[in-house]
């Protein structure tokens, strides 16, 4: 597999994980950890956009040669827990356009079904943060990754950001578009017959905004 960036596995981003994936943590302590997790993805994906030299002058008038971002920038949310994603992206800049891909999985097949989608005018000019917490079995950012591809987006302009992701989940976006780049907080274990993580953290819109 190309193009997978795991976070740094420490103690800080461990302890993280400890407190969203127990089952009994409130939901504050779910959003405020959750977030910070969100932030250090975010960070990761800023770092694989392409940037040129730039120059500047500091309050003392000496030359700090820096770079800045060399491309547009859009973030894409898989609603309803990529919502999560695009709020912590608007801190960071508010200016970043944000478009909607609404699709839910069947309960019976597991199967992707799409019913909506909001993007910006010229997007095929953009890259892209695909935002998706949970890469499961990839259906859903596949299907997502399509419709971006539909709108002539570059596979290699993508940034699938998942919170967390599966073996299966990454081997098969990988397999079918080994030019987009997954960032993620941690591989799982695998799926259960529900085709949940394992050990995962549930649902993860439900928990993060409050719902059953």
């Amino acid at each position: 597999m190309k193009n997978i960036y795991l976070l740094k596995q420490n103690n800080s981003l461990k302890n993280l994980h400890t407190a969203i994936r127990c089952k009994d943590s409130p939901l504050s302590m779910f959003v405020h950890k959750s977030d910070r997790i969100i932030r250090l993805l975010l960070e990761q994906a800023f770092d694989l956009l392409p940037y040129k030299d730039k120059s500047i002058t500091t309050p003392i008038n000496a030359i700090f040669n820096g770079v800045e971002i060399n491309t547009n920038l859009c973030g894409v949310s898989i609603i309803r827990a990529g919502d999560s994603m695009a709020s912590q992206l608007r801190l960071i800049d508010e200016s970043i356009p944000i478009g909607k891909i609404l699709l839910q999985r069947d309960r019976v097949t597991k199967q992707p079904c799409y019913y909506y989608s909001n993007l910006p005018e010229g997007i095929e000019n953009f890259h892209i943060f695909l935002l998706e917490p949970m890469l499961a079995t990839g259906g859903s950012a596949i299907k997502a990754i399509d419709i971006l591809l539909e709108k002539s987006v570059k596979e290699s302009n993508i940034i699938l950001i998942n919170f967390i992701s599966s073996p299966v989940g990454i081997e098969r976006v990988n397999a079918i578009y080994p030019d987009v780049k997954i960032v993620t907080s941690s591989i799982e274990e695998g799926l259960n017959k529900d085709s949940f993580m394992i050990p995962g953290i549930g649902d993860f819109g439900d928990r993060y905004f409050g719902t059953k």
